[in-house]
């Protein structure tokens, strides 16, 4: 489906004052920690989460340590790592079952092969880090990776072409990445570098993604200016409604970070932390993990 110019600025309108009309809303409709609606508060939320919740408000599932691990794509992206670096990762996703590992493409094979039986699933990147790459290039990415063992594929937009108002360009990019998902029974998902963008542009981005039958939207590559906050996610959430996926990357590295992520609206949650995420949910403790980002 191709949304018109004038349809996605409507969209973007009515979201934006949506978001507008909440922020300016009267305590007690507020929590005074995070200044959100209380739906969304992370402290107010917290217990239901520990325990067990994947989504607030949707669904849930017993054995909290498990239900969070089972959010988490394990991440590895730095270009310096080395193949003992990805044994370790997909070692330490075998033990906690995490939902993927999160390679870059060259990785995507060997983490099939050492992942084979264990449950865990590959996610590569595709345009990554900077999205500047052209569709027919990312559709063949996407190919080859799929080829290789991966089973979902996290994407990076076109960042200039949006904030140029190249709306169809932008759709043909995320098209070139999905399609081929669809086909081969990927998902995909799509960074939209929410610090590089007005909110604005967010909400465009979001719709832009809902359009073209992604299955996510994720919020950082984890090597832009900033990664995931609340206000995004509770905004990204609000933009693609309760039918599509969102991953909230970059800087979530402890249990709090992950609950605050998980109120607001997140589904998926990428991170080099997850050891160390679920040793805390589990009492134990541990060293602050290596960033892998």
């Amino acid at each position: 489906m191709m949304l018109q110019p004038q349809d996605v600025q409507r969209l973007v309108q009515i979201i934006v004052e949506e978001l507008a009309a909440a922020q300016a809303a009267p305590l007690p409709d507020r929590c005074a920690c995070h200044s959100l609606m209380f739906e969304c508060c992370p402290d107010r939320l917290a217990g239901v989460l520990e325990a067990g919740a994947t989504r607030i408000g949707v669904h849930a599932s017993g054995g909290a340590a498990g239900s969070v691990a089972s959010m988490i794509d394990h991440t590895l992206l730095k270009p310096d790592a080395t193949r003992k670096d990805v044994e370790t990762l997909c070692r330490e996703a075998a033990e906690y079952h995490f939902a993927t590992v999160c390679v870059n493409p060259t990785w995507a094979a060997l983490c099939a092969t050492l992942l084979r039986g264990s449950g865990v699933d590959v996610t590569s990147v595709v345009g990554f880090p900077l999205g500047a790459t052209t569709p027919d290039v990312k559709h063949y990415e996407t190919r080859r990776v799929i080829f290789d063992g991966a089973r979902e594929i996290d994407m990076v937009i076109n960042v200039g072409a949006l904030k140029s108002g190249d709306l169809r360009v932008v759709e043909r990019d995320i098209e070139a990445v999905a399609a081929p998902c669809r086909e081969a029974g990927a998902l995909s998902k799509v960074i939209i570098e929410a610090a590089l963008l007005t909110d604005q542009e967010k909400v465009t981005a979001c719709l832009l993604a809902k359009a073209a039958g992604a299955d996510y939207v994720k919020t950082s590559t984890g090597f832009g200016p900033g990664g995931a906050t609340v206000a995004d996610v509770v905004l990204m959430r609000r933009t693609v409604g309760e039918d599509m996926g969102v991953k909230a990357a970059g800087g979530v590295r402890d249990l709090e970070g992950l609950k605050a992520m998980v109120a607001a609206g997140a589904t998926r949650i990428g991170a080099s932390a997850g050891v160390r995420i679920v040793q805390e949910l589990r009492g134990q403790s541990s060293a602050p993990p290596p960033k892998r980002y």
